[in-house]
């Protein structure tokens, strides 16, 4: 068998193991880009304070830029699958051109207006004076950069959809080294400081783009990447898009959500305060991305097998999707709860900076463990192609529960940036809770109805 029948044949625990691992470890070393900056950064001679909580308000742009690509990846990658689990190995093929000419169009769009608005951003997020200059610095180095930082991003969950797990996996794994690497070289080397940082990014996700590219041309792969299917067709993009969009807006409203964060606690705090948020955000990641990156694994075995109307394998394939986040989250909660001076120490030593984000970091994650059901169901939403079930369930997070109380609660309660930080496990509790009980009810219906009905809550 090779990779792609495997997703409808193999036994299923073995299956899920071999998927999600690469892809668990694609994630974490993806981390890497941002956290070795900001580890480096945060240890540079006298500016690391400032300099490090310059680089956290570039958050809101960088997680604006992935979104984009997700909108097309996130959307494109699980049709492709299903169309494959249906033996339409031609419709498969044009998903995957129209994607990677929509992914090229977007990044260039994205890079104009980006650099353009830059500095009237940045201020916007929260940026003083002190903090600007590397705010900015960074910021424009990246920009320049978004084109490969979409590419290889969307287009490798197209490598993964076909059940190339390790290659996944090594897309990222050679950018990460070579931005380990590079980032002590340009920062204290040549004494660039986060310009350097963002260089080493640059070039990390360059060469990540083009090892991307030329596997989806070459001559391993179930389907490749063809001149005729890059000429756009609304048939074929507009069902990415739409499925794409819950992706889109879960991760365009984490910027919004950064935004908010940043400009409560900046009026609230102060740069303490953002500089303590800048900590939080790489330590969040720690656990939602490796929980995006089982779900990533597990999304191809879920398709294929939903195309391919062998709903005893979906069921099984989400069971094991489930039970897997649930225990990552659960670990993950209890070593924040128990050691968050140990991790944050990780980013600073600047005595103030680091008590502050230990204290946050307490009411931040509090209920964390929670993140297992919302991303589990709703990536099994995507997976599935139920793509207004899955962009309501995002819309309910953030949108509706989380940036309201961001706003809110300081009126009510006399610690304010409390009140800020607070609001994080109040909505990730409830929406959580509805999450799962929604997925949960719709799940049979959606396995009876089969692949016809993807576009339907």
């Amino acid at each position: 068998m090779n990779n792609t029948e495997q997703l409808g044949k193999a036994n299923i625990r073995q299956l899920f193991f071999r998927l999600t691992i690469p892809a668990v470890v694609a994630q974490i070393i993806n981390l890497l880009y941002n956290i070795v900056d900001r580890i480096y950064i945060g240890h540079m001679a006298e500016v690391g304070q400032a300099a490090l909580t310059g680089a956290g308000l570039f958050v809101p742009i960088l997680l604006l830029i992935n979104s984009f690509a997700m909108l097309v990846a996130s959307g494109g990658a699980p049709l492709m699958s299903i169309r494959l689990g249906e033996g339409n190995k031609k419709e498969a093929e044009k998903i995957l051109g129209n994607s990677f000419a929509a992914l090229l169009m977007i990044s260039v769009v994205l890079t104009v207006v980006m650099y353009l608005f830059a500095p009237q951003l940045l201020m916007f997020f929260g940026a003083s004076d002190v903090t600007f200059p590397y705010a900015l610095s960074y910021a424009r180095i990246y920009i320049i950069g978004t084109v490969f930082v979409v590419l290889a991003l969307g287009m490798n969950y197209y490598i993964s959809a076909q059940g190339f797990a390790k290659e996944s996996m090594l897309t990222n794994l050679i950018g990460a080294i070579i931005n380990i690497i590079l980032d002590p070289i340009l920062i204290f080397g040549f004494n660039m400081g986060v310009a350097g940082a963002a260089i080493a990014t640059v070039i990390s996700q360059a060469i990540s783009a083009f090892w991307v590219i030329a596997f989806l041309m070459g001559k391993r792969t179930n389907i490749r990447l063809k001149k005729e299917n890059f000429k756009l067709e609304k048939r074929i993009l507009n069902p990415c898009l739409a499925l794409g969009v819950s992706t889109f807006v879960m991760m365009s409203t984490e910027s919004l959500l950064s935004i908010t964060f940043n400009h409560s606690l900046a009026m609230y705090g102060g740069d303490l305060a953002v500089g303590a948020m800048t900590i939080i955000t790489s330590v969040s990641s720690l656990i939602t991305m490796p929980l995006n990156g089982i779900a990533q694994g597990a999304a191809p075995m879920i398709s294929y097998n939903f195309g391919a109307g062998k709903n005893d394998r979906v069921k099984k394939s989400f069971k094991m999707l489930l039970m897997t986040c649930m225990i990552y989250a659960g670990v993950g909660w209890i070593l924040l709860m128990l050691f968050p001076k140990a991790i944050a120490s990780i980013f600073t030593t600047h005595e103030e900076l680091l008590d502050y984000a230990v204290w946050a970091m307490r009411i931040y994650f509090a209920v964390i463990f929670t993140n297992a059901f919302q991303i589990g169901c709703q990536q099994g939403f995507v997976a599935l192609g139920q793509a207004k079930s899955s962009l309501a369930m995002a819309f309910l997070r953030k949108l509706v529960l989380l940036i309201p109380l961001i706003l809110l609660l300081p009126h009510f309660l006399s610690n304010q940036v409390f009140a800020v930080f607070i609001a994080e496990p109040i909505s990730d509790f409830l929406a959580a809770s509805v999450t799962t009980a929604f997925f949960f009810l719709r799940f049979n219906k959606i396995l009876a109805g089969g692949p016809k009905n993807r576009n339907q809550i």
